[in-house]
């Protein structure tokens, strides 16, 4: 085999990381023609919407080059069989859920998906073709693709496989940023001339210096590598701000001083609500599932602690609500700001927010809801036991009216924008403000009259 010439790519999965990645590759590559197909027909459709306002992907950036490309080099379609038969290069950018039942129900990875893209792969691929693992998977997961692709027994000769792993190390809020400026590009595989091919693809934009070439083995593992690490940052401020709370410390002060450690770094030492999105605690507790297997022990109870550290904190949230608010927040009204994981998405996959909710409901609160792009439904198949209990508010103001209390919990920029003095006078009296985002001032906040309390600073 040669260095080969990619010519058509066929991406299955069209979900958070499928859709963004293959966009940016059709940007920069302009001449190979990009298939994103899926199964999901609404979510085609979505992508295919002429309202780029319906993307069922909410990121800076992406809206432009889906006007750009979509229909000059990108495609979305529900034709899977077609697109995988043309196509030289196959990325597998499916859901890996958490296996809610059977072996590993709780931890392990469910790779039903995965197999059975692999499967579609082997009997309608022809010749020879790179598959490339874009999904976040377990370590050894290449060697079932490979199993599955490159069968012995195959009476077909005609078919010839490389597999690759190739994980996303992005970000939601920045994944466009963070795919056409990335910290590294990491490729697993053992077929030099497939590596090649997929490294010209990235060399259209990205340094060479910036590509990382690995076993299968050590690709797959540092993806859970790297979240783990980044969670555990997030578990560990979130526990130093109790610490502040009760010491008079402030921990964005602290967390300024530890960041400029070299060593350390600044980034994700911001004190919040708990980490969320769909990576962090799938990664950890597959990492768990993974040591627990390998009878690596202690270091799977090592790795549990971050996730409990981060249930934990907001389990904490919670019962400092109920406190200030007299012990008890039945039937009064609640405005919670926020509900994605974070800012710049509209994804909600273990959003602190949900958990809260949750806890905040069945104490018997009445939640008013605002987020500047999480849609109702979205809200409504996350709180669907508690229809009755809660409101989708269509801005701050609605979040806020008549409320006791107002929650902080994404850190939207909107809401660095309010004008608290008008929000202080349709609320009752007392005001709460809960800034688990450290948003507000709090002198100003004090000084309009407003009850305040700060994570990570003493109230």
């Amino acid at each position: 085999m040669g260095l080969k010439q990619i010519k058509k790519i066929c991406c299955i999965g069209a979900g958070y990381v499928g859709g963004p990645s293959m966009a940016v590759i059709a940007n920069n590559c302009p001449e190979i023609e990009v298939n994103v197909v899926d199964i999901n027909e609404n979510r085609i459709n979505q992508w295919n919407s002429k309202e780029l306002s319906n993307l069922p992907v909410f990121e800076p950036g992406l809206k432009n080059i889906i006007k750009r490309c979509r229909n000059k080099n990108l495609y979305f379609s529900t034709d899977i069989v077609n697109n995988i038969k043309s196509a030289d290069m196959i990325f597998i950018s499916v859901n890996t859920p958490t296996k809610t039942k059977g072996i590993g129900a709780g931890q392990a990875i469910d790779l039903k998906w995965v197999e059975s893209s692999a499967r579609e792969v082997s009997k309608y691929a022809s010749g020879e073709t790179i598959v490339v693992e874009k999904s976040t998977l377990p370590v050894k997961t290449a060697a079932m693709i490979k199993k599955i692709l490159i069968n012995p027994s195959s009476k077909n000769n005609s078919k010839k496989f490389h597999v690759l792993s190739n994980p996303e190390f992005l970000a939601e809020g920045t994944a466009i940023n963070d795919l056409q400026k990335p910290d590294r590009i990491l490729i697993g595989g053992e077929n030099s001339f497939a590596i090649n091919a997929l490294k010209k693809i990235y060399l259209h934009w990205v340094n060479e210096d910036k590509i990382l070439e690995t076993n299968l083995w050590s690709s797959e593992l540092s993806k859970l590598a790297a979240n783990a690490f980044l969670a555990q940052r997030i578990s560990s401020i979130n526990s130093i701000s109790a610490l502040c709370e009760e010491t008079g410390a402030d921990v964005n002060e602290v967390a300024l001083a530890v960041g400029m450690d070299s060593r350390i770094g600044s980034k994700f030492l911001n004190a919040g609500p708990g980490f969320g999105g769909s990576c962090f605690k799938k990664d950890i507790l597959n990492l768990v599932y993974l040591c627990n297997h390998y009878g690596l022990n202690q270091v799977a109870t090592y790795w549990q602690q971050i996730i409990e550290i981060n249930n934990w904190q907001k389990n904490r949230i919670v019962k400092i609500v109920v406190e200030k608010l007299f012990g008890s927040v039945a039937d009064k009204k609640i405005g919670i700001l926020g509900f994605s994981f974070k800012a710049d998405t509209n994804d909600t996959r273990e959003s602190p927010a949900i958990e809260i909710c949750k806890e905040l409901l069945e104490e018997g609160a009445i939640l008013q809801i605002y987020d500047p792009k999480v849609e109702k439904e979205k809200i409504e198949s996350e709180l669907r036991a508690y229809s009755r209990k809660w409101n989708y508010a269509n801005s701050v103001f609605d979040a806020a009216k008549s409320s006791d209390a107002i929650i902080l919990l994404t850190e939207w920029q909107e809401f660095r924008e309010i004008r608290w003095e008008e929000i202080h006078e349709i609320m009752r009296l007392p005001a709460w403000i809960f800034d688990t985002r450290n948003i507000c001032n709090v002198n100003r906040m004090k000084a309009l009259g407003f009850c305040l309390w700060s994570l990570g600073k003493q109230n």
